[in-house]
């Protein structure tokens, strides 16, 4: 196989995976614009809203990007209609990040908020990619910093603060001219409030706000795998294994493949499928009085599956110039509780939802 045929069957093969590309010089992200609109509907939340993101290189070794994201819930899920009166809020999150390329490395220095009426995040990042054995390997370092404030509804000013550590390591092989390999581990510590003011438990069916650790450290690993088959044909594989200290364990797989039809078409279809076994102090209707108690469903016993399809067209392209690029994405998603039921009619709880986006991307 001629090395630019290798080399252009291995550029989508990344798809996008890789900020810089095998064995070649490592490059900085592309320029780009991107607008986004998506909404969630499901289990009685609905969350919509718009994403921008602008990135520009100031020079072949130093680019710079920022985001904005809006998130406008309107919230009457069981949680609430059981506990509480329906609400409804908006969540705006900006973000600023630098990318600077030294020899064979890239770094990534970010900072991002998001401001909700009773919550406050602040995180700071950092990311290291670095290529190695001619750029066959690459390797990237991670750290994230966050810091959170609690409030409540109709309580003036914060009344708690959540810290958190998260630590990334990933390792990126090029297996074949048609094969990548990546593995990724992270390790995570918070520390603070990590629960809810609002939320309650049961106790010998009485309503008691629920009591959860203030501290819990988390551990995953995942394993991707992509393939080009040739003729277009491209297929991913993805297992993701998760645990904590709260006793919490968690499998999550998906496997996707991906069409490129003609020069200006791209088609993908996708299935994914989540257990979880949840924590040691999550009850429905506890029997004893415990430390630590609570009826979060995210802290249950569950397992949720998911199936969709994204459409991509290119609208407009010229090489070297500008390329405008439509994405349109929908996934339907199902969650079955184990052990987690609707007070109002004494049956486990489950619920279906739907996730759509629309994409507009212009690299320039």
């Amino acid at each position: 196989m001629a090395a630019t045929s290798w080399w252009r069957r291995l550029a989508g093969l990344l798809g996008g995976l890789l900020a810089a590309g095998g064995a070649r010089a490592v490059a900085l992200p592309d320029d780009v614009a991107e607008a986004m609109v998506h909404v969630y509907n499901g289990g009685g939340v609905t969350a919509s809203g718009p994403a921008l993101l602008l990135r520009k290189s100031l020079s072949d070794r130093v680019s710079l990007s920022g985001s904005y994201y809006v998130d406008m819930v309107s919230n009457a899920s069981i949680d609430v209609v059981t506990t509480a009166s329906p609400y409804k809020e908006t969540r705006n999150a900006y973000g600023l990040g630098m990318n600077y390329v030294e020899r064979s490395s890239l770094i990534t220095l970010a900072v991002a908020s998001s401001k909700e009426p009773d919550y406050l995040a602040n995180a700071v990042n950092l990311d290291v990619a670095q290529d190695v054995f001619g750029g066959m390997t690459t390797v990237n370092l991670g750290f994230t910093r966050g810091a959170d404030k609690v409030g409540k509804h109709g309580t003036p000013g914060y009344f708690d603060t959540a810290d958190h550590w998260r630590y990334r390591l990933g390792v990126t092989q090029i297996l074949t001219p048609d094969w990548l390999l990546t593995a990724n581990a992270e390790a995570i510590s918070d520390y603070g409030y990590l629960g809810s003011p609002y939320r309650v438990a049961l106790v010998y069916g009485a309503a008691v706000p629920e009591r959860v650790p203030r501290t819990r450290t988390s551990r995953a690993f995942q394993l991707r795998a992509v393939g080009d088959l040739g003729e277009h044909n491209i297929v991913r594989g993805v297992y993701r294994y998760f645990w904590d200290t709260w006793s919490i364990t968690a499998h999550t797989a998906e496997l996707s493949y991906s069409r490129y039809i003609g020069e200006s078409w791209q088609a993908d279809a996708f299935v994914r499928y989540h257990a979880q076994q949840g924590a040691s102090f999550y009850s429905d209707n506890a029997t004893s009085e415990t430390t630590y108690v609570t009826r979060n469903r995210q802290l249950s016993t569950f397992t949720d599956g998911g199936v969709g399809a994204l459409v991509a067209y290119t609208a407009a392209r010229v090489p070297g110039s500008y390329a405008v690029t439509i994405n349109g994405s929908v996934e339907a998603l199902r969650f079955k509780y184990s052990d987690f039921t609707d007070i109002r009619t004494g049956k486990l709880y489950g619920f279906d939802a739907l996730l759509a986006q629309l994409l507009v991307s212009v690299t320039f």
